[in-house]
């Protein structure tokens, strides 16, 4: 290994969707595919660099330049980024969920290291019974960390294949084409090197507008459940009323 390579490997950083994209040169879209399958596949996979690597990969489809009219060097196929990856993003949480559903809770049996956190377990199961097998499974694609685990938490839980698998290609499909289209409509006003500074109030956004619908949910439920508990406070009221007026008389 030359000392230009060695200064190369020891700066990359592998959370750093840009450092991805430069190291897999020529073979990007192809690693990109295979980094989304790690992802939402295997639990080793959490701290990829998901959300901004799409990002990354949608911004560099268009006219092969940055904003700063530096020329791109790994310039993308924006039609076949948005066939494979949806399809690997699927696949790998179609692997998460068999493993968690063969293998069930003893999958988690395992110390805390830097690979494994039972925090993370314990916080996709939160929004899984939270908002339910389906829109937990949805809303996870837009979640870091929670998109990785709860696929084989939905295993261990026990959600049934078909409908996994609807809720997975319809999250999988959400999460991949919207976030590749964003960072295709970005590249005119974002340069390449600045993006990771930007992915996450934009991942943000996503998220809000995903969790809006269950928001309204709750808050009608929460109403709901006033107006039930005011009736039934309205019913004892009266009941102590009239039993006072008995006892006066």
């Amino acid at each position: 290994m030359t000392s230009s390579m060695a200064a190369h490997f020891l700066a990359f950083n592998p959370i750093s969707a840009t450092d991805w994209i430069n190291a897999l040169g020529n073979f990007a879209v192809l690693g990109v595919c295979a980094i989304i399958f790690a992802e939402t596949g295997l639990m080793v996979g959490f701290f990829l660099p998901g959300d901004s690597l799409l990002f990354i990969a949608g911004l560099l489809t268009l006219s092969g330049k940055s904003s700063a009219g530096v020329t791109n060097t790994h310039h993308l196929s924006l039609p076949l980024l948005m066939i494979a990856v949806p399809i690997c993003a699927i696949a790998g949480a179609q692997l998460g969920h068999l493993l968690g559903a063969r293998f069930g809770r003893p999958l988690f049996d395992k110390p805390d290291s830097r690979l494994f956190k039972r925090e993370h377990v314990d916080k996709a199961e939160e929004v899984f019974t939270k908002y339910g097998p389906t829109k937990a499974v949805v809303l996870a694609r837009f979640i870091p960390i929670v998109r990785t685990f709860m696929n084989p938490v939905a295993g261990v839980l026990e959600m049934p294949a078909k409908k996994f698998f609807v809720a997975n290609v319809i999250g999988g499909l959400l999460w991949a084409e919207v976030v590749l289209l964003l960072g295709r409509l970005a590249s005119n006003a974002i340069s390449a090197d600045k993006v990771d500074k930007y992915i996450i109030p934009i991942t943000l956004v996503i998220v809000l507008l995903s969790v809006l619908p269950i928001l309204f949910e709750w808050r009608k439920a929460r109403k709901a459940g006033a107006a039930v508990q005011d009736a039934v406070g309205g019913d004892d009221r009266d009941s102590v009323t009239s039993g006072g007026r008995h006892r006066s008389r």
